[in-house]
């Protein structure tokens, strides 16, 4: 689904009247983050945000892991599976599974980490810690009360902010942006602050800053004349990392997020690419909902997240995990 227009901020008489409707929602979700969770014997880091749609969750969730791994800690990410069949606990096999089966976030995490999907989240991190896993890294989450968090991360897209601050379907909102950064330990702001989502935020939170830049195989696309599509939440991202990495748009192309290709739309994408003498491009997580028959045709560009202070991701880690008792005793 795209959502709503109305979502992203302004007046209009259709969020007043999904208030009531909202407001019902709201309390929906803090009665279920207010169940108690499993406390898991290992560290458990959550990268989760206030809002419906993407933040940047996934890309956070990935440097966490790496960083977490570079330090010595087998950790392992879990997810939901959105967008995926099967319900888990499972070990992601990236040559055995497909979008279908795991979501397409699961995929691009399986390719770099341990992985696992399960809607159980409890079930998940059991599932992790007997393969082996001394941390868990959530992608996504912030909502669920399966498991106790040892730290939370609330994922902010700098360019979307909270939308327009209202609670889902009335505007973008899980529940209340206070709610959300009160189970948080810090703040992950990607990007530049555009929609001054910061004031919304408690003054003591902590903040930490980066921002979503070009892969190393960007650099193959300066230069060159490209047709860029893409099914995420904020396309705008996506054409604004071509641009950066010097990319020419000929021409562009949005679906809805998690959206699932089929032949007949990559025919005609790649159709419209060559009519344009443009070389067809996407990113990792729209390539992975590619049927594999075109997948040779279509270049991709990945991002990375940049820290401004990364010696401040590795301090607050590195507390995490060493004030787990299973760490220490292990």
């Amino acid at each position: 689904m795209r959502a709503p227009a109305f979502w992203a901020g302004g007046g209009g008489i259709l969020p007043l009247l999904l208030s009531p409707i909202a407001a019902l929602y709201a309390q929906a979700t803090a009665r279920r983050v207010a169940q108690p969770g499993w406390n898991a014997p290992v560290p458990v880091i959550c990268c989760g945000n206030a809002t419906a749609g993407g933040a940047g969750k996934t890309t956070l969730a990935s440097d966490i892991a790496a960083r977490l791994e570079r330090a010595g800690t087998a950790a392992h990410v879990l997810l939901r599976g959105y967008g995926g069949r099967l319900k888990g606990p499972v070990r992601v096999d990236p040559t055995l599974h497909k979008a279908a089966d795991v979501g397409d976030e699961a995929l691009i995490l399986a390719a770099l980490h341990p992985t696992w999907v399960s809607a159980d989240r409890e079930a998940g991190a059991r599932a992790a810690i007997a393969a082996g896993a001394q941390a868990i890294v959530m992608d996504d989450g912030l909502q669920n009360p399966g498991l106790a968090k040892d730290l939370s991360l609330l994922t902010i897209d700098g360019s979307y902010g909270f939308g327009n601050g209202r609670i889902i379907p009335a505007g973008p909102l899980r529940e209340p942006v206070s709610a959300a950064a009160g189970r948080c330990q810090a703040a992950v702001l990607i990007g530049e602050d555009e929609v001054g989502a910061l004031a919304s935020l408690p003054p003591a939170l902590p903040v930490l800053r980066g921002r979503l830049a070009p892969g190393a195989d960007a650099a193959a696309m300066s230069g060159r004349s490209v047709f860029a599509f893409c099914g995420i939440a904020n396309p705008g991202k996506f054409f604004a990392t071509l641009v950066e990495s010097g990319a020419q748009i000929a021409g562009r192309a949005t679906f809805a997020d998690h959206y699932p290709y089929d032949e007949g739309d990559m025919e005609a994408l790649l159709k419209e690419a060559t009519a344009l003498r443009a070389t067809p491009v996407t990113t990792r997580k729209d390539f992975v909902r590619i049927p594999e028959k075109f997948r040779a045709a279509v270049s991709v560009v990945t991002v990375t997240l940049e820290w401004e202070d990364p010696e401040a991701v590795d301090a607050l880690l590195a507390r995490t995990v060493g004030t787990s008792k299973a760490l220490e005793t292990a």
